[in-house]
């Protein structure tokens, strides 16, 4: 049974994320997506974890994955997760870096919770920061309960990750140390893609999974994984296929360009440039003479040991695409892609299709050119083949893509439009 995955996301009690993330608005638009499986997120949050608590039930008895309660049907279901942001000192290096946890049940959480509330303050963010190791924080988890999956979240981000350039490692044997081999996966995050992770060999005996680490319900599924499940589904399989490498037939992908970290930069300065040239300025900003932030690009050329292009045997293949509102918006000229005009178009055509995935990726256009704007249907083939313009993301700004350029719009109004 092939099911979509995305196994990141937050809720409304991380800071800086939408209030509009109830567990029964993410039920709702991860239909209006087609995501199976979503991450609760935030089950270390004592107002969330009641929310879990209160408004979920387990799809069968042992199965450790949850609906809604009042949901007829268990379409979409849901993985206990969290984030937590470590923050310690290791080498003579404070490091700062993001690690997802999976729970298998609600019992196991919450023995988890209460530890974790003696020792740090998990009641201040969806997202706590903790003041322990990496290899402790495997160690206290996996004592609670074996089952829980522990792997590192959007490993090469600047800032708070595993690679990350400000305050990362060099390896995971690094970082996790005697733990390492409790760690059965990655996530690539936004602004890099598994074509990118390819070249560093160390990651070839890992899973690679991308997820949306969605902080509003706009963003949920923009990064996915497509897993081969045996029915009845359940978090042990979805543990057990992560650990081995198995069942994982596909991911789907942002354009890692679009990310807010791809090029090096700094966003005060309105400046970016990619790694070639950051390293003939010696990686200073020519305009205000600090160091610049080094982005994934640069920090994957920097680890990496093998070439650009380079494809293992036995990968997992993926596809890059933009969400649909974005194409939408983008296909009538629209700056926002929340717009009245653009969220009617959005959901009559999910009414007509079924889901946003299935457009994107599998719809055959061609028979459905007479349901569908042809401005439509042309910016969903652009994606499909990656006939973008992109300007890429830095220092925390997302990088910008457009579908159709000035040009288009003048030379192809007849013709298209």
């Amino acid at each position: 049974m092939e099911q979509v995955l995305d196994l990141h996301i937050h809720s409304r009690y991380s800071r800086a994320c939408s209030p509009s993330l109830t567990l029964a608005n993410i039920d709702k638009t991860c239909r209006l997506k087609g995501i199976d499986i979503i991450a609760t997120g935030d089950f270390t949050y004592p107002a969330w974890f009641t929310s879990i608590k209160e408004e979920l039930v387990e799809t069968a008895a042992g199965a450790g994955l949850y609906k809604l309660k009042t949901a007829t049907d268990d379409k979409v279901k849901f993985i206990l997760s969290t984030e937590v942001s470590l923050i310690y000192k290791d080498a003579g290096k404070v490091r700062r870096l993001h690690i997802v946890i999976h729970g298998p049940s609600i019992a196991a959480v919450e023995k988890l919770n209460k530890i974790l509330d003696k020792k740090f303050n998990i009641r201040s963010d969806g997202r706590p920061i903790l003041g322990m190791s990496a290899p402790e924080l495997v160690k206290l988890v996996l004592n609670v309960d074996p089952r829980f999956l522990i792997y590192p979240a959007h490993i090469w981000t600047p800032w708070f990750s595993v690679f990350g350039s400000k305050s990362g490692f060099d390896t995971l044997e690094e970082c996790f140390k005697d733990r390492v081999g409790h760690i059965y996966a990655i996530e690539t995050g936004l602004s890099s893609d598994p074509e990118m992770n390819w070249r560093l060999s160390a990651l070839d005996k890992l899973t690679v999974l991308s997820n949306s680490d969605a902080h509003s319900l706009t963003n949920l599924g923009r990064e996915a994984n497509i897993m081969e499940i045996a029915e009845p589904v359940t978090y042990q399989q979805i543990y057990s296929n992560i650990k081995n490498k198995s069942g994982l037939k596909e991911t789907i992908e942002f354009y890692p360009e679009e990310g807010m970290y791809h090029f090096d930069g700094h966003r005060d300065c309105h400046f970016s440039c990619e790694p070639a040239e950051s390293r003939r300025l010696k990686n200073i900003c020519p305009i205000c003479k600090k160091p610049l932030v080094i982005g994934v690009l640069n920090r994957v050329e920097e680890l990496a040991d093998r070439p650009n292009g380079f494809k293992p045997k036995n990968v997992v293949p993926f596809k890059k695409t933009v969400e649909l509102d974005k194409i939408i918006a983008e296909a009538f000229n629209i700056k926002s892609r929340s717009s009245l005009a653009v969220q009617k178009q959005y959901r009559e055509l999910i009414e007509e299709f079924g889901n946003e995935l299935f457009i994107l990726l599998k719809l055959d256009l061609a028979q459905a050119k007479d349901r569908i704007d042809s401005r439509i249907i042309e910016g969903i083939n652009r994606v499909r083949a990656g006939r973008l313009i992109i300007k890429p993301g830095f220092d925390g700004e997302y990088g910008k893509i457009n579908i159709f350029s000035a040009t288009d719009r003048i030379d192809k109004q007849i013709s298209l439009w």
